[in-house]
């Protein structure tokens, strides 16, 4: 039988302080992709590097959620937001598979081709480096922390990283190879995605939440997804 994990207040108030620090490096990072991206998707009328600047939007919001959870100290009150965090995740999620959905089947409908993007080639290249960076330090703290909106933070940064590389591959094949049809297929796969992350996001099957205890302290079983 496995042994809960216990986290002291003073650790789980660093830890806090630490979700803070990488929001705001989140959402500095994605504000000003979301800005490349949609202003190159417009200028080669691509779908996929729309798809992929509103995909920074929804981590945007995301990461605002999660802010705006851990605005206050107070641990009680940080767990009473959590779904809310979680239910603003899961809808930026649909609203964005949605419309990525209707603009890739308007692009095939109306036989628009996309344009080539050098600064979408080197926007998804860079991000395929950052992302795994960011998601990974905001997964591990949100798991020490038992904090499920964290969590899905992450899984959202991570999907960004995923994305870069679909997106890099559009992009590539239609400028190398002219294959047009792959910017819409690679808007399909992020919208797909984008709707996968938003039904566990909303069912909240992120993490698990620690239990507070009588020493006020937090537990998180060491078999559930919260523990690293």
């Amino acid at each position: 039988m496995t042994q809960p994990v216990t986290i002291s207040s003073p650790r789980r108030d660093a830890l806090a302080r630490r979700v803070r620090r990488l929001v705001t490096v989140t959402i500095g990072y994605n504000v000003v992709e979301a800005v490349v991206a949609l202003a190159a998707g417009t200028v080669a009328s691509s779908t996929a590097l729309l798809g992929f600047g509103l995909d920074s939007l929804v981590e945007v919001s995301s990461a605002a959620a999660v802010a705006w959870q851990f605005s206050v100290r107070d641990h009680d009150r940080r767990q009473a937001r959590e779904r809310a965090a979680l239910r603003v995740t899961a809808v930026s999620f649909f609203a964005l598979a949605v419309f990525v959905t209707v603009d890739a089947v308007r692009t095939f409908v109306g036989g628009n081709e996309p344009e080539h993007s050098r600064v979408g080639i080197v926007l998804a290249a860079v991000s395929l480096v950052v992302m795994p960076v960011l998601s990974a330090a905001q997964r591990h703290t949100g798991r020490r922390l038992g904090s499920a909106s964290a969590v899905a933070d992450s899984k959202q940064t991570l999907l960004c990283t995923y994305l870069s590389g679909v997106l890099l591959l559009g992009l590539i094949a239609n400028a190398a190879l002219g294959w047009s049809w792959a910017d819409p297929i690679a808007g399909l796969v992020i919208a797909a995605v984008a709707v996968r992350e938003g039904r566990d996001a909303w069912r909240g099957e992120a993490c698990c939440t620690p239990t507070a205890t009588a020493d006020a302290h937090d537990r998180c079983d060491a078999g559930c997804d919260c523990f690293a």
